[in-house]
């Protein structure tokens, strides 16, 4: 079906006046399928236990007296809407009391995409007053038919309900720590809002699929910016002096409605923003916390849009450039991960005692000789199938590989110091990083230098030099006193105390064994699925992967142990949904249709959905599953070269038998316990219903 519905979607036939039904809402029900049942669109029944079903599901009652049962089925053969205007409102369950304007919304299972534009358009045109105004006004079915085909058909709005063109252009921002799903989720929540309102947005996706940028056209249009972040927002000077409303990535995915509104009720109109801009101080940093002039802001910790000069607390600051270190530090160890484990598939595990002589002494058409080769470094050759062309592609692997694993801790700490002061603070961020394996500090010493350089260059970044020596501080002064400041104080006072403590971390984690290594396995696990995404599974996250730079069975073993647990929420939850369709929506079997690849991608966020519509039954369960996985990788032994990737990087997993099996079992736990949760639940709602019922 064509963007525009059928003009027959709605007929006089399918309008009730004057109303008056005894019963409650499922009586209601019956009369919007019998409705449409008997225009020839739906079988009557199927439609209706449909309808039934789905409202017990969730409630379809609207603010203001309205409530909009429907279904998508193969009880129907047309797409529909039914309306019944009542003498007697009937309870829908909406918290403003019961409903008088009944709209039945029926689509064909295989229409997917008509039905859920018949639901933003219609809900869309329902939040208007004026509109639901005219709806309870109109005397005749004709009258009707024309409202609601001229609203759902996307045409002009009719006289009085048309604020939405008055209403300021919003823009906006999501990107999340790894840029896969919930960047992705937050952008849709915030369209399909904006959708409802009236109001035009675009977002900005900064994820791994790339990024669909804001236009300069669409920016000098827009009266205020949502900023729905995890990590630092790229070229964020170009929002100095626009009204902001900022949070983290998963507010707007539970919450999105509310953003728009906070943005709409502090936006500004391009004359004034354009003025203020005029008088604003010196740019924005990229990733810093608010705009240059103090303009309208929230806290990413708080909930509500302010007028003026609201900052982000320090601590979030902090944890947000951790976040966008560990996201650009990502690809390196993707990069230096997989390439090794290539190395290891072609060159046998000990290619690593002749890479570097093989890679600089041999080529294509000069291929080594694996028996002298292996003999002189005193190691047994293992390379696949015996051949020298084989030898010196693991070599060129596994070479290319550490060079990339190399740039780990420097890029970890590089791109903190540059989320907390912007361009400023590369220089010294990257140096101090290289400074701190040097001197064997580790991914803990990335951490603190970033820190340190971002506090640093920011504040000399911030000082008012004279005019003749300003054009000299962003190129020379800054990058040379900060550097210097982070180097000296790394090799003067920070950086043995820090490599102590990395050597004892790499022998506390090289010591453990046995129930040690299940106790850690455990706790990895219940982190991984605690939030799906949030920042406890990013603390884990993060802790195994800033570990692969130490190269031992230990750290490929917790990262076996994160990415496993990780995998088992969102396949658990596709389990349950084949396993017992009838306790999900729809929505959530499609969901669990495509929990399948993102579970097994590595992608924890394709259980979202679901802990977020029955949190206290799904997060448990989760937690369980992913506690048994963790535990059994750790137990079996199972290690990971690679950071992300799941089933599809079979080749960088040890053990690759064992991590298949955690999996399953975690898997097989979760999906029993949230079922049997939800079945439980299903029942005891049964029970009550039927007891009310008498």
């Amino acid at each position: 079906m064509s963007e525009q519905f059928s003009e027959h979607l709605i007929t006089p036939e399918l309008v009730e006046l004057g109303k008056r039904i005894d019963g409650d809402k499922y009586a209601a029900i019956h009369e919007v399928a019998r409705l449409i049942g008997a225009s020839g669109r739906a079988d009557a029944d199927g439609l209706e236990a449909a309808m039934v079903a789905r409202e017990k599901q969730f409630v379809t009652g609207l603010p203001g007296g309205i409530a909009i049962p429907h279904a998508r089925t193969d009880a129907v053969t047309q797409p529909a809407l039914g309306v019944l205007h009542l003498e007697d409102p009937i309870d829908f369950g909406a918290k403003d009391g019961p409903a008088d304007l009944i709209i039945g919304i029926a689509g064909p299972h295989e229409e997917g995409s008509t039905h859920t534009k018949l639901l933003a358009r219609l809900a869309r045109a329902l939040m208007k007053q004026g509109f639901t105004a005219k709806l309870r006004a109109a005397a005749t079915q004709e009258e009707v038919v024309a409202l609601v085909t001229e609203a759902v058909e996307g045409k002009k709005a009719p006289a009085g309900g048309g604020k939405d063109a008055q209403l300021p252009s919003l823009v906006a921002v999501t990107n999340c720590a790894t840029g896969i799903a919930h960047t992705y989720m937050a952008a849709q929540a915030l369209e399909q809002a904006a959708q409802k309102r009236g109001v035009d947005i675009h977002v900005e996706t900064q994820g791994s699929g790339g990024i669909n940028p804001i236009t300069d056209e669409e920016l000098a249009k827009a009266g205020a910016v949502i900023l729905a972040h995890d990590v630092a927002v790229l070229n964020r000077e170009r929002f100095d002096g626009m009204p902001i409303v900022e949070s983290g990535v998963n507010r707007p995915i539970s919450d999105a409605e509310a953003m728009i509104d906070e943005a709409l009720a502090i936006a500004k109109s391009p004359a004034e923003i354009a003025a203020s801009r005029s008088v604003s101080g010196e740019p924005v940093p990229a990733g810093s916390a608010a705009s240059s002039d103090g303009s309208a802001s929230s806290s990413t910790l708080g909930s509500s849009a302010q007028a003026s000069g609201a900052k982000l607390s320090f601590s979030r600051r902090i944890q947000q450039a951790l976040l966008t270190g560990v996201s650009y530090m990502i690809p390196f160890v993707a990069a230096g991960g997989l390439l090794t484990a290539l190395g290891f598939l072609f060159g046998g595990y000990t290619i690593t005692y002749v890479a570097g002589d093989i890679a600089s002494k041999n080529s294509l058409v000069n291929l080594p000789d694996i028996a002298s080769v292996f003999a002189a470094a005193g190691a047994a050759p293992h390379v696949l199938f015996g051949m020298p062309l084989n030898a010196y592609l693991g070599a060129i692997f596994v070479t290319v590989g550490g060079i990339a694993m190399g740039f780990l801790v420097a890029a970890l700490s590089g791109y903190i110091a540059y989320a907390l002061a912007g361009r400023p603070g590369i220089a010294p961020g990257f140096v101090g990083g290289a400074i701190s394996v040097a001197i064997g500090a580790g991914f803990i010493g990335g951490l603190v230098t970033g820190i340190l350089a971002g506090v640093v260059a920011g504040w000399l970044a911030r000082i008012k030099a004279a005019r003749w020596l300003q054009g000299l501080m962003p190129v020379v002064i800054n990058p040379l006193v900060s550097t210097l400041i982070v180097g000296g104080l790394m090799y003067m006072v920070f950086g043995r105390p820090l490599a102590a403590i990395m050597t004892s971390l790499q022998n506390v984690l090289n010591g453990m064994t046995g129930s040690s290594q299940i106790i850690l396995g455990i706790i990895l696990g219940l982190m991984m699925c605690f939030d799906l995404g949030g920042p406890v599974n990013k603390a884990a996250y993060l802790f195994a992967t800033a570990g692969l730079a130490a190269n031992t069975t230990a750290s490929w073993q917790i990262m076996a142990a994160v990415m496993a647990s990780g995998m088992v929420p969102p396949v658990a939850m596709a389990l349950s949904t084949v396993v017992r369709p009838k306790l999900y929506t729809d929505s959530e079997r499609e969901n669990g249709t495509a929990g399948w690849l993102l579970g097994l991608s590595f992608i924890s966020e394709g259980a979202i959905p679901f802990a977020a519509a029955d949190p206290f039954r799904v997060i448990p369960s989760m937690m369980a599953g992913g506690a048994v996985t963790g535990a059994l990788t750790m137990a079996l032994h199972v290690g990971s070269h690679a950071p992300h990737g799941g089933i599809f990087v079979f080749f960088a997993i040890d053990n690759f038998v064992g991590f298949l099996g955690a999996i399953a079992i975690g898997t097989l736990v979760s999906a029993a316990l949230v079922t049997a949760l939800k079945q439980g639940a299903a029942r005891k709602a049964s029970s009550m219903e039927v007891a009310a019922r008498g």
